[in-house]
């Protein structure tokens, strides 16, 4: 039987977390997409959904009395804003599951944790652990032995070596690298292009080349 999946947020992420669910699918796997769940969509989100013939169940409250085989996937990137709806996932004891891209290739010992998402063409290698609600996005590369904390969003092209700790609700901005051996603090920003050269302290923005 299949398994319904809700997305929370109808905007860009969220969207492009739906076309992971058609690739999923389209690969075999049952899920079976419900709709999405939003307390604010903007117009144009409200109309790209509409042209894709989905559906917006209501807002976030739509999951306090959803079946609790009910699969949640947080299509926003902010972290602090990923922590509190898990929050409200865990107390509601909905069901977890992970979303992996069938063109994302995964090496040995690579452990996911529930609510997460690899998009296509992202490249891991071995012993890597993702956490709760992490996001990787498009053509993303991570190295071996790596630890990505729960609620990090790592957005598109970004190149993460080997050995590196991120923490907690953490954001790595597109085309980011990050070298070997580095820790990156919670609720840390790394920007766009930036090269990451040192550890990054909690709750610090760095960017440029190398980053500062």
């Amino acid at each position: 039987m299949a398994r319904p999946v809700v997305i929370v947020g109808c905007g860009g992420f969220g969207r492009e977390v739906r076309d992971v669910i058609d690739a999923c699918i389209a690969n075999g796997e049952d899920w079976y997409f419900r709709g999405y769940v939003d307390d604010d969509p903007s117009s144009a989100n409200l109309a790209a959904v509409e042209r894709s013939q989905d559906e917006i169940l209501g807002g976030v409250d739509w999951l306090e009395n959803a079946p609790k085989d009910t699969h949640v996937f947080i299509g926003i990137g902010t972290g602090s804003v990923k922590a509190r709806i898990d929050a409200t996932l865990i107390r509601l004891g909905l069901s977890e599951g992970v979303l992996v891209h069938p063109t994302a290739t995964l090496g040995r010992d690579v452990t996911i944790a529930g609510g997460s998402v690899v998009c296509a063409g992202v490249r891991m290698t071995t012993n890597i652990h993702l956490g709760r609600h992490v996001h990787v996005n498009l053509n993303t590369t991570i190295g071996h032995d790596v630890e990505i904390a729960d609620h990090v969003s790592i957005n598109p092209l970004v190149a993460i070596s080997g050995n590196v700790r991120i923490g907690e609700r953490s954001m790595i901005g597109t085309h980011a690298a990050i070298l070997q051996g580095l820790d990156v603090g919670p609720d840390s920003i790394v920007g766009g292009s930036a090269l990451v050269v040192r550890n990054v302290e909690e709750s610090s923005t760095v960017k440029g080349v190398p980053a500062r």
